[in-house]
């Protein structure tokens, strides 16, 4: 009864479309769910995240979850889990990614699950890394460490949201740093990030582990950016 009390007078909507969602669902009604625009990329190896790095990146794997187009679900979703703290969001979209990532022969050599980092300034002001429980939901899923004390940014920067592929390197190139690159030789890293758009801060991040010596790389995104 108090429960019920509870959701009356604080309904828990869905993330997707603010309907409120029902006793069995979870952060997204199931029509929701039905309509994610879900990419495919985990069966093609020539997919158009992996596309983004041709000739950047040597990459082992690169997909995302779900496609993200402007005044989407899925931009309400990201904004959500962004932007209002809505954590949840990536929990679910990760739970939903790593039955499907297992299914991948390549990563199954994945030691370390990566998350693009925030400077500390952001993460006080955001409270939260965005990707952290999409991570967390991937490394429970697969069965792989998550592990977010080897990549860190080292310089505060602007959103680079609305900047272009050549503008966004310029700003991110130099923004990131490695710790205790020794202890991580011969890995097999599985970096991961909430949208991919450019691909600037993916390779900038992916450049510096893979300077890590036998280190291997591969990617993975909730959501892919159409034009």
């Amino acid at each position: 009864m108090l429960q019920s009390l509870i959701n009356l007078l604080y309904p828990t909507l869905c993330n997707g479309c603010d309907a409120l969602l029902l006793e069995y669902e979870d952060t997204i009604c199931t029509r929701c769910r039905h309509d994610l625009p879900f990419t495919q990329h985990y069966r093609n190896p020539g997919n158009e995240t992996a596309q983004k790095f041709y000739g950047r990146l040597p990459l082992e794997h690169a997909s995302s979850l779900v496609y993200f187009h402007k005044d989407g679900m899925v931009q309400e979703l990201i904004h959500n889990l962004k932007y209002r703290k809505q954590q949840s969001v990536g929990r679910v979209m990760g739970g939903l990614y790593a039955p499907l990532l297992k299914q991948v022969p390549e990563l199954a050599t994945v030691t370390d699950i990566i998350p693009v980092p925030l400077h500390p300034r952001r993460l006080r002001e955001r409270g939260y890394n965005q990707v952290t429980e999409f991570g967390l939901a991937l490394s429970a899923g697969m069965q792989v460490p998550y592990t977010d004390d080897i990549l860190l940014r080292e310089t505060y920067t602007k959103t680079q949201t609305k900047k272009g592929r050549e503008k966004r390197a310029a700003g991110v190139g130099s923004a990131f740093g490695i710790r205790n690159a020794d202890v991580h030789t011969g890995k097999h890293f599985l970096l991961i990030d909430d949208v991919i758009t450019t691909g600037a801060t993916l390779e900038a991040c992916g450049k510096l582990l893979l300077e890590i010596p036998g280190a291997r790389l591969s990617i993975v995104t909730i959501a892919y950016a159409q034009s």
